[in-house]
């Protein structure tokens, strides 16, 4: 069977990538794991996305290695490495600013620092590993005319919706955050629930899927958007309300927390952590607003075509 287009893992280029992606996660989630009892909840954010990213890069490289599996797929196998390599680009690099900027300048010298600091710079390695073969798949693709789910407007605002609830991920990683508060801890729901259901249709996005969804695939995608934005206007009006407002037991200054002294500072402060994750909603909120146009418009082309070429349009501009 020939090779999919795209990064084959055993071309010279293919080889050197996917094992240099390996290393980097490898290393990178090997040294937070060294840290032990001095790992706080970002850590451990942190090494699960490392451990992810090695271990899917491990069974792409197997699936490829076992060409005669590509057939049992019910989607085209190229699509997937490319929407990962996205996705772990985004994520290991997320990873690393996040660590560089709000944990490691608060860490005291000594080996963890330095674990800290090592693992940040495989992640940046990492990120330019998952980079390159996502450059490289997606020229390859160009010539032969071949449009992948990430490729497409939709494709990429679900992935940027999902790569926005995984940094609110990280920061919320801090219970003491929302669990004094029902309301915040809907607020933590509201994220996750979006999150899965983003996950959800970026997989069915892999597979063409209207045949065998009791509703059509463009249809529950719109009904999904629009329950994801009522969801994220709770949260954008429940986690600032019950977060700095001093009534409902919130703090509405930086220098009322007292974990923003530097004395007690050992990664970016609570209050830094609940205001970076009121602007991380609004954003995303955004996203799904601008993911709900887009996707009315096409619904709204599907069922009243201009064109003969409309439907077949439809089919990757959203799937």
């Amino acid at each position: 069977m020939s090779s999919p287009p795209g990064l084959c893992s055993w071309t010279v280029v293919g080889c050197s990538i996917r094992l240099l992606q390996l290393l980097s996660t490898g290393v990178a989630s090997s040294l937070v794991a060294s840290m032990g009892t001095q790992r706080v909840g970002v850590d451990n954010w942190f090494m699960f996305f490392w451990c992810f990213c090695y271990i899917v890069t491990l069974l792409i490289i197997i699936v490829e290695y076992c060409s005669n599996l590509w057939s049992h797929f019910s989607f085209h196998w190229y699509n997937f490495p490319i929407n990962y390599a996205c996705y772990a680009a985004l994520f290991c690099f997320s990873t690393s600013i996040i660590s560089a900027t709000t944990y490691v300048p608060f860490l005291p010298q000594g080996p963890t620092r330095n674990h800290a600091i090592t693992a940040t710079a495989f992640s940046c390695i990492a990120a330019v590993a998952y980079g390159t073969e996502f450059f490289w798949t997606w020229v390859g693709h160009r010539p032969r005319r071949i449009i992948t789910y990430v490729h497409t407007v939709h494709g990429l605002l679900k992935l940027l919706e999902n790569f926005v609830a995984c940094i609110i991920f990280a920061f919320i990683s801090n219970t003491s955050l929302y669990q004094h508060q029902l309301a915040l801890v809907w607020c933590v729901a509201v994220y996750s629930t979006c999150f899965i259901l983003g996950t959800l249709a970026i997989l069915l996005g892999l597979v063409y899927c209207d045949n065998w969804l009791p509703i059509r695939f463009p249809v529950s995608q719109l009904g999904l958007t629009l329950f994801s934005i009522l969801l994220y206007i709770s949260a954008l009006v429940l986690w600032p309300l019950y977060q700095f407002n001093e009534e409902l037991g919130g703090q509405s200054q930086r220098s009322s927390d007292m974990t923003c002294r530097d004395e007690f500072t050992t990664y970016v402060c609570n209050w830094d952590q609940r205001l970076a994750v009121a602007v991380l909603t609004a954003i995303n909120l955004l996203l799904y607003v601008a993911d709900l146009v887009i996707a009315s418009c096409l619904v709204s082309e599907r069922l009243h075509p201009r064109t003969p070429d409309s439907l077949y349009l439809w089919r990757y501009y959203v799937v």
